[in-house]
C-alpha cells in the first residue's frame, strides 16, 4: 500500500511533469473506481493542473476550482506516460482504472492490481467532501510532539493499530509502522497509551525521513522497488534482523500481516499468530 513517503514522491514527480498541463481526455476503465458523479469526470477536459498535493495517503490534483482526489488503497498505483498509448481505453479490461491524457501527449494511468478493487477517485470542489480526507488526523510527516503525545495517550489501541489509524495519524500504513516499531524496539502489541511518545516520534521521524530521501526524484515506475529495498523488517519474515541477526517473525491475519524482531522488540518472545492479545510464554 502506498504510504506517506511514496505518495510524497508521486507528488514531487507530478509537480514537475503535470503542473501546467491541460487535460484533453479523462477515460474511466473501472466503474467502481469513481465515487462521485457531480461534477462529471468530463468536467476535467480543458482544465489545467495547477497543483499536486497530498493529505495522508491521498494524492490530490488541483485543476481550477476542482480537485481530483485519488486514494490508491493496497494495490493501486500511478503510471506516467511521456506519450499516452494510442489504444482506446475499454471498461473493465485489466488493472487500468483511469487514464488522464494531456494536450501535450503526456498523461497518467491509475491502476489497481488484483480482482478486489478498493482504490477510489473523487472529483470534488473541495477535498474535504471526501470523508477519508475530512476525517484524516494530523499528518505523520509534520505532527508536533504535543499533538502526537495526545493522540497516543488518548487511545486504548495497540501501538501498531494506533500508528495506522488514519483518524489519529495520517500517512502511515502497514509497512512503515513495522519499520517504526522496529527502530523504536517496541512490540506491535504494546498499548499505545503506555509507550514513551517522544521515543516513538523520534523513530517515526527517522524512518519517514530516510524513506522520503531515498524515494525523492524517482519516477513512479521505480518507487515501489526502492521502497522495498529500504525496508528492514516489513515483508522480510524468515530473514535475519539487520540489527541483531535474529530471524524476523510474523503475525498473520485474514487479510494482512505484520513483521517484527523477537530479540529487538519483544524480549525474545514470539507473538501469538492467532489473533490473541497476549504473548506466547
Amino acid at each position: 500500500m502506498p504510504e506517506l513517503p511514496e505518495v510524497d514522491a508521486l507528488v514531487g514527480f507530478l509537480r514537475t511533469r503535470a503542473v501546467g498541463e491541460r487535460v484533453e481526455r479523462a477515460d474511466l476503465a473501472e466503474l467502481s473506481l469513481l465515487k462521485t458523479y457531480d461534477p462529471p469526470l468530463t468536467a476535467l477536459v480543458g482544465r489545467t493542473v495547477d497543483d499536486v498535493s497530498r493529505v495522508g495517503k491521498a494524492l490530490i490534483l488541483t485543476l481550477g476550482d476542482l480537485e481530483l482526489v485519488c486514494r490508491l488503497a493496497r494495490a493501486g498505483w500511478l503510471a506516467w506516460h511521456d506519450r499516452v498509448p494510442a489504444t482506446a481505453v475499454r471498461m473493465g479490461r485489466g488493472p487500468l482504472g483511469l487514464r488522464v491524457s494531456f494536450t501535450s501527449g503526456a498523461g497518467f494511468d491509475l491502476r489497481e492490481a488484483g480482482t478486489t478493487k478498493n482504490a477510489s477517485v473523487a472529483l470534488v470542489h473541495d477535498r474535504h467532501e471526501v470523508p477519508a480526507v475530512a476525517q484524516a488526523g494530523p499528518d505523520a510527516g509534520s505532527i508536533d510532539a504535543e499533538t502526537f503525545a495526545a493522540a497516543l495517550g488518548g487511545t486504548r489501541a495497540r501501538i501498531k493499530n494506533a500508528l495506522v489509524d488514519q483518524r489519529l495519524l495520517a500517512g502511515i500504513g502497514n509497512a512503515y509502522s513495522d519499520e517504526i516499531l522496529h527502530v523504536a524496539r517496541l512490540s506491535p502489541f504494546a498499548p499505545a497509551h503506555g509507550v514513551d511518545p517522544d521515543h516513538v516520534l523520534e523513530a517515526m521521524r527517522g524512518v519517514l525521513g530516510t524513506a522520503r530521501e531515498a524515494l525523492e526524484g524517482l519516477p513512479p515506475a521505480q518507487i515501489k522497488a526502492a521502497k522495498k529495498r529500504g525496508l528492514r523488517v516489513h515483508g522480510r519474515a524468515g530473514e535475519p534482523c539487520p540489527v541483531c541477526g535474529t530471524t524476523i517473525a510474523e503475525v498473520s491475519y485474514a487479510d494482512t500481516s505484520l513483521q517484527y524482531c523477537p530479540t529487538c522488540q519483544t524480549g525474545g518472545r514470539r507473538l501469538s499468530d492467532r489473533r490473541m492479545d497476549r504473548l506466547l510464554r
